[in-house]
């Protein structure tokens, strides 16, 4: 294993340092005096001093036992210490510490501590936990401070001041800096932008948002306290003057708001509620007021979020439990758009990935496909929108990907007219020679919207040219307005026939239908686009092809083996269809044992292609067929390990004609291929020779699809 590279000595405090001169650079007018101030008693701080501090900081927790610290660039901790303590950054520990260091001593510590105070019933069998709870109800902080060495600890003090210059400069809640050393040790990729921009130009809103950011953050501990705590800080937390610092404030809203809900109490839940503006407190708000009884306030809301939905998504709620609660309809749109849907008929093999089975029925129809799910919006829309994205906006940190003008719904405000022009120009369809220009300048530079490895120039085109092009401004437009709300949910599919485009979500058995994919396809169709859901119905398809596959290699190891002969025998409606064949070049000797065992020389296969050569082939070969062999793991690893040699995935349902044999025919000795051709009659003249054996495998397949077949007639019957 490769190892990584040693940090340099003094890391950690320049890279801290290089964070410090980033933010006050950058955030000189969102900076309040506790900043200013913590910046000038750091720098008037002894290296040691700083360098300590800042491993305190990179380190979990608050509290630490200084005589832990060894550290290569501090020459004297406990001077460095004394330095902290004096300048206000740490302290000796407290009361309210108490339960952190309980919980950081090791249980003999804690034995023998008890054992100091007095306390003969504690036992050394008692679980850590055991010991930390009898400490905290039995023991005061005093006694256990005298006895299990707390003159050893030290707490950060006034993190405050550090926490809110690490969200500037990340755009989150970061408690340490390995963020750093995960970029400069290659394992965290960062953008190569040389001069940056804000994401906050404003004090209030950037000590907003840091103020919820923190109560989402704490939400993550899980406990009632830290719900009960959260709550507090949401409903007597900071004004929000921002859409970025409403949206924080909302989501924090909303998940203690879920919490007390669960809990039963009600009350807080709707004050909390209350306090969001998002629609997912709206929508909360709604269903426990009409659960609760008070149908008018419920129906005002509604009405409400039906004249001035917050978006798309809540206007389809508040529209569909209106008409149900109050407007008579009995079903909803989650079960009318599933009934509308049409049934297609996949074989079962495609279980797992229920969209490759659709797509490769409706190409036997003759309709073009495309997996597009969001991949095609977003890549549409980064490369519309690509100069102002990314040439007219700076990211806000080497560390970020997604421009803030998409986090905060600035971005149409701040490019309106831009915008405009280039949604006209998708309305008229005019646009594509402007995408493809971005696509040629630009093509493989790094971003957040989408990855280039995605982008499908042929689905753009046909998306442009096969749909109503007014819809797909409109879709456009909306995401131009809230990104990050629409940056899912989009369709599986898009079907291209006799030149129209459209959407189909492909939902199999057991499948639910989220909110978001509903929300799009109903977006989809009011924009003239059509959208529909495909119900995936699993059973026995004899119209589906099945490829057959043998291979020889050169010896078992499929990781160092190689393959010297693949013979594939396509089946469809039990009927043999095609056939492939081809030996190859191994690059290397075939073993003596299995030359005698398989007949194939390196005088054979000398002059035969590469793999390489013949895969494109191959894989013409396969199509939308189910991958079929006897032992199938073997067969389809091997050539999973040729694929991925060049650079190719292999990836197709399986079917395994040994494991069908043993499930439907049971009761015989031995189920190798040999045996089952001796069995029923199989001709196997040329065995273990791949086409021969292909052949075979394909007559074991027709045994198991001719039962196969039996049960989907029982069960039509049933």
């Amino acid at each position: 294993m490769a190892k990584l590279p040693q940090l340099p000595v003094y890391y950690y405090l320049n890279h801290f340092t290089e964070m410090l001169g980033f933010v006050q650079r950058t955030y000189a007018s969102v900076l309040g005096p506790e900043h200013h101030a913590f910046v000038a008693r750091f720098e008037g701080l002894t290296r040691d001093a700083r360098c300590l501090l800042v491993r305190m900081i990179n380190r979990r927790g608050a509290i630490f036992n200084r005589s832990l610290f060894s550290y290569p660039e501090i020459d004297d901790v406990e001077s460095a210490a004394a330095d902290l303590t004096a300048a206000g950054h740490a302290r000796e520990l407290g009361e309210a510490d108490y339960a952190a260091f309980v919980s950081s001593l090791p249980k003999d510590i804690l034995v023998t501590g008890a054992q100091a105070a007095g306390r003969g019933d504690v036992r050394k069998s008692w679980p850590k936990p055991k010991f930390v709870d009898y400490y905290l109800e039995r023991i005061p902080f005093s006694v256990a401070a005298q006895h299990c060495g707390a003159r050893n600890f030290i707490a950060l003090d006034g993190t405050q001041p550090i926490e809110f210059l690490l969200y500037l400069y990340f755009g989150k809640t970061e408690v340490d800096l390995k963020n750093f050393a995960l970029r400069d040790l290659g394992i965290l990729r960062t953008n190569q932008e040389t001069s940056f921009s804000a994401r906050f130009t404003d004090a209030e809103e950037a000590l907003a948002s840091f103020h919820y950011s923190k109560v989402l953050d704490s939400l993550e501990d899980g406990s009632e306290p830290a719900h009960r705590r959260a709550a507090v800080d949401v409903l007597g937390g900071p004004a929000c003057m921002t859409q970025f610092a409403a949206d924080l404030r909302s989501r924090a809203a909303h998940r203690t708001g879920l919490f007390f809900e669960k809990a039963g109490e009600r009350d807080l839940a709707l004050t909390l509620y209350r306090a969001g503006s998002s629609p997912d407190c709206n929508e909360r708000l709604v269903r426990l007021l009409y659960n609760e009884g008070d149908k008018t306030e419920a129906e005002a809301l509604l009405q409400r979020m039906i004249d001035d939905p917050a978006s798309d998504e809540e206007h389809l709620f508040a529209t569909d439990f209106y008409a149900r609660k109050f407007g008579g309809r009995r079903t909803g749109l989650h079960t009318e758009l599933l009934r509308s849907g049409r049934t297609i008929t996949v074989d079962d093999t495609h279980r797992g990935n229920p969209e490759a089975g659709v797509a490769g029925v409706l190409r036997r129809e003759g309709t073009k496909l495309f997996f597009t799910e969001n991949v095609l919006w977003h890549s549409l829309f980064g490369l519309l929108f690509w100069d102002e994205l990314f040439e007219s906006t700076r990211m806000p940190s080497g560390f970020d990907w997604l421009p803030h003008c998409l986090k905060d719904r600035s971005f149409r405000r701040l490019f309106a007219a831009t915008i405009d022009e280039k949604l006209a120009a998708i309305a008229s369809g005019s646009a594509l020679p402007l995408i493809l220009r971005t696509v040629a300048a630009r093509w493989g530079r790094p971003n957040g919207i989408f990855g280039w490895d995605h982008v499908q120039v042929e689905a753009l085109r046909a998306l442009l040219e096969g749909s109503d092009p007014a819809g797909v401004a409109s879709i456009l437009g909306s995401m131009c307005d809230d990104f990050r709300g629409m940056r899912d949910g989009f369709p599986d599919l898009m079907l291209v026939q006799d030149g129209k485009a459209s959407f189909m979500e492909v939902k199999a058995e057991g499948d639910v239908i989220r909110r978001n994919q509903l929300t799009r396809l109903r977006q989809l169709g009011d924009a003239g686009i059509v959208a529909e859901i495909g119900r995936v119905d699993y059973r026995f398809d004899p119209e589906q092809d099945y490829v057959v596959v043998d291979i020889e290699t050169t010896g078992s190891w499929s990781n160092g083996d190689r393959i010297t002969e693949i013979g594939a025998v396509k089946v469809r409606n039990h009927q043999v269809v095609d056939e492939w064949h081809s030996l190859l070049n191994p690059q290397r000797s075939i073993p003596a044992k299995i030359v005698q065992l398989t007949g194939i020389t390196n005088e054979m296969v000398r002059d035969a292609p590469l793999f390489a050569e013949v895969a494109d082939s191959f894989m013409q070969f396969m199509a939308d067929g189910i991958f079929v062999a006897h032992n199938v793991s073997f067969d389809y690893g091997f050539l999973s390990y040729e694929f991925e040699r060049i650079g190719r995935r292999f990836r197709f349902p399986k079917l395994c004609t040994c494991a069908g044999m043993r499930r439907r025919y049971p009761g015989h000795k031995s189920y190798g291929l040999g045996k089952l051709c001796e069995i029923y009659g199989i001709s196997l003249d040329n065995h273990h020779r791949a086409l021969c054996d292909a052949r075979a495998s394909a007559q074991l397949l027709n045994l198991i699809n001719q039962k196969r077949s039996e049960e989907r007639y029982i069960g039509e019957a049933a």
